[in-house]
């Protein structure tokens, strides 16, 4: 997906950002969030297509004026993305972007990412996301999703600013505009749904952190542990096998909290009887997550290869927390193809009829 210009800022078609000044924000944004670069670095990008957005030929008559920075929010780097599409050029700081890191994330899973529908597992910045919520609806489309559920975290994670029943409710009702904004309604027209979900706490005795009316008015349910992660093995694998016994239980979310690399930190996964959560996996029709965050890869490989031999069906999620962040399902689908998952058992790769039908309590 890049242009015909080089990274000296030559002519372009504009194929890689359909060749306006906002496009181009937006993917030079969407590949430094693909690349794990620092939220602080994408903020800029992101607030600049917004300014400029509404503007129309302003932002021409700008360029041409040299007042482009008296604009809120329009600083040198991004100023320089702005005049270069204007211009006919191929911004520079783009042209680097798609040439170091536009190619493929990982070798291998291309044929199961062509096969996957949707992704099931997403932040906004309701809570500790970093976008609105209509960016990575828009993204996602942009992707070839056919569905994307927004899975905001849940009351008890203060630090994610999780939702309380309150909020919720008013986050339904968002998700609702934007479906009606963006795709006309039901979401027939451009193939392509948002779906309301969440991740929701997994407390220390099972039950989940939310009410059983929220959790009802909701399409999908991740069910994830964020909390006491060095809790005794005997007393986790009760509350894992609890949570997952819970009628909202729809996908169990990173199941071992590990923490392999990343900015984060390292952190040792969770001990638990593996065989009996994932049996109780097996006998809810509960989905395995395949967490594609490069940072956790969990289940670690000897767990995924257990659950796949018990029979267990899975969910390979992005656990996105920004609308590039979308795009790491790749990792997901090359530990699953590698280890020669059957790809039917992936609820993910189902028609969103279907997958709503096995979601539904």
């Amino acid at each position: 997906m890049t242009g015909t210009g080089d990274e000296t800022g030559t002519d372009t078609d504009g194929e890689a950002y359909g060749g306006s000044p906002v496009g181009a924000l937006r993917r030079i944004a969407f590949l430094l969030e693909r690349s794990r670069a620092e939220t602080y670095k994408v903020k800029a990008f992101r607030a600049a297509a917004d300014t400029i957005l509404p503007l129309g030929d302003e932002v021409a008559d700008r360029v041409r004026q040299g007042t482009l920075r008296e604009l809120p929010g329009i600083g040198a780097s991004t100023a320089e993305v702005i005049e270069a599409v204007v211009q006919g050029r191929t911004p520079q700081r783009l042209a680097k972007l798609e040439r170091d890191t536009g190619g493929p994330l990982v070798e291998g899973g291309e044929e199961l990412r062509s096969r996957l529908r949707g992704d099931l597992h997403s932040h906004s910045d309701w809570s500790d996301g970093g976008s609105p919520i209509e960016e990575m609806a828009f993204t996602a489309m942009e992707l070839g999703h056919e569905y994307l559920v927004l899975t905001d975290h849940s009351p008890r994670l203060k630090v994610a600013n999780g939702l309380s029943v309150a909020r919720l409710a008013r986050q339904l009702e968002v998700v609702d505009a934007v479906n009606e904004h963006l795709v006309g309604g039901s979401g027939e027209q451009r193939g392509f749904r948002l779906l309301k979900g969440i991740e929701v706490d997994i407390l220390d005795d099972g039950e989940l952190d939310q009410t059983d009316e929220m959790l009802g008015r909701l399409d999908v349910r991740v069910a994830s542990v964020h909390s006491k992660l060095a809790m005794d093995s005997v007393a986790m694998t009760r509350r894992m096998v609890t949570a997952v016994h819970n009628p909202f239980t729809n996908v169990l979310g990173h199941c071992t909290g590990r923490l392999v690399t990343g900015n984060r930190g390292m952190r040792k996964q969770s001990e638990f009887d593996a065989e009996q959560v994932f049996a109780a996996c097996l006998e809810t029709g509960t989905a395995v997550e395949i967490n594609s965050r490069p940072e956790r890869r969990d289940p670690p490989t000897r767990l995924l290869e257990l659950a796949i031999e018990m029979g267990c069906l899975f969910s390979i999620d992005s656990d996105s927390h920004a609308p590039g962040q979308l795009d790491f399902l790749s990792y997901g689908c090359a530990r699953a193809e590698e280890l020669g998952l059957d790809v039917d058992r992936i609820v993910n790769t189902w028609p969103v009829d279907r997958l709503l039908e096995w979601a539904r309590p």
